[in-house]
Parts: C-alpha cells; structure tokens; sequence
C-alpha cells in the first residue's frame, strides 16, 4: 500500500483517523493525501417516502478548507512526519489543497488509492457521517479502513479475519494480503451458524500460505450474534485490526434485522479494513 487517502474534518474520531493512518502508512512508506470533507445538508432520512432536512450552521467553504489544513498540519507537526521507529518507514503526508469535497466526490476520487481512512460513523454533528463510508465502500472499489473512537497504538501486527466464504469477504482479503504479509500474528475466525457456501477457513490457510502468510484457524461457538462474536474474539486474541466483508447480507435487511457488520460499525474498538 503506497497512497491513502485521508478525508478531513472537524469530528471527535479524527484524532484517531489521523493515527490510523499514519500507523498504516508506517508500514510502507506510504504518502498520505488530506483533503477537506464537505459537510452534508441532509442530516435525517425518514422512511420513504419522506425526507427531513434540518437547519445546517452557516457554512464557508474558505473557512472550512483552512481549519481541515490546520487539523491536518497540526498533526503532522506533532507526530513528526518522516520520523520512523525502528522496523518503520518514514511515511510521507501531502494536503491536496483542492475544494472541500462530498461524499459522492470521495467515493469517486478514492478509486485512485490503495485505501480510504475513515472514522468510526455515529450520529451527532460532531461525528462522521455512514454516508460517507458507504460512498468510500461502495463507490471507490478500494478497501476502507475505519479508525476506532480512540487512537490505536498499533496497526496489522496481529490481525483477525472474518471468515464467512463471501465475494465480499475474499475481496477483503485479497485487499488486505501487504498488511498480513507484515503481521506477526495472522487468524481467520468462523462464527459457527454464519458462514455461507463456499471455501472452508482452512483453505483460506492454504491460500494465505502461498503468498507468504502464516495464519491459524479459529471457529466461534458463541451463541451471541455474530458481529458481536466476532469483536469478543478480537479482544480475546488482542488483535489491532480486524479484515471484514462489509455487507455480505444486503444492506437494506441488514438495516431492519441487524447483523455483523452493523454491528461493528457500531461498536468496533479497533481499526477495521472492508471491502464490498
């Protein structure tokens, strides 16, 4: 992984976000490229077919492309870009310095990057939007990688995958493959009553063996639901990323019902790379 793209914007998670991607680009001398995250004027969406639209402070886009530099210059200044520890490369980061961009731009520009860095969406003003994850996931083609509410001390050195035999799942995977191949510790997780037809996990260990990675293989037998199996198991192996296929049941029933990755979209307390 070479480029990572970096939208900012004033939120509690961004303190997090730019950790996580320093953390990643650490690992492969990476540039990372900031950019300004437009606001959105939409805030609520009602059932169909009814759309509610509430009062948005006033917004100036000069204003507001000089306090995204700011935040992320600030960063750089105190991290120190270019400094590196010892088994690190020295990371590079660039401001783009083109207009704030939406969520619909984000998700087309990301298709030019190995990954997007995103924080962990809630639902006050003051955090990031699942609009723009979902724009990133669905739209770039590119994994997505979510920063947990608090900043990450480490990142890959000991990674979880959820195993479900899904298109989504492999795509992750696949995605992932530089960053297990620099992990100390690699496990592939099935939750027991989850998985669809497909590759069993230890041919998942077979593959991952070809490209150089050694994994071992876990199943859950939790009679919890499976996002929040999949999070207890990620605590208990005290990993510091977890590799997910995003919605692997459809989005809309997923939205109704639940399900693993609502779940962890929700609750994730450590970085996450999807891929859909």
């Amino acid at each position: 992984m070479k480029t990572i793209l970096l939208p900012v914007e004033p939120s509690s998670v961004m303190a997090s976000a730019f950790e996580t991607a320093y953390l990643l680009a650490s690992r492969f001398g990476a540039r990372v490229d900031g950019i300004a995250l437009r606001p959105s004027v939409i805030d609520f969406i009602a059932p169909d077919p009814v759309v509610v639209v509430l009062p948005q402070p006033q917004w100036n886009e000069e204003e507001a492309s000089r306090t995204a530099r700011s935040l992320f210059d600030d960063f750089v200044e105190r991290r120190g870009a270019g400094r590196k520890a010892e088994g690190e490369l020295a990371p590079t980061f660039n401001w783009s310095g083109a207009p704030p961009i939406d969520d619909a731009g984000l998700g087309a520009l990301g298709r030019l990057y190995d990954a997007t860095v995103l924080g962990r969406p809630g639902v006050g003003r003051s955090e990031p939007r699942m609009t723009t994850l979902e724009s990133a996931l669905f739209e770039s083609g590119r994994p997505i990688i979510m920063a947990p509410p608090t900043p990450p001390t480490s990142f890959g050195t000991n990674v979880l995958i959820h195993w479900n035999a899904s298109t989504e799942t492999s795509r992750a995977v696949a995605a992932a493959l530089p960053i297990l191949k620099k992990a100390e510790r690699v496990t592939a997780l099935t939750v027991e009553g989850a998985p669809m037809q497909g590759p069993k996990a230890r041919e998942l260990l077979g593959y991952l063996a070809v490209h150089g990675v050694r994994a071992n293989e876990i199943t859950s037998r939790a009679s919890s639901r499976p996002g929040e199996a999949i999070l207890t198991e990620a605590r208990r192996l005290g990993c510091d990323l977890l590799v997910k296929g995003a919605y692997t049941q459809s989005r809309l029933r997923q939205m109704i019902f639940g399900g693993a990755t609502n779940h962890i979209l929700q609750s994730a307390e450590l970085p996450v790379l999807f891929a859909h």
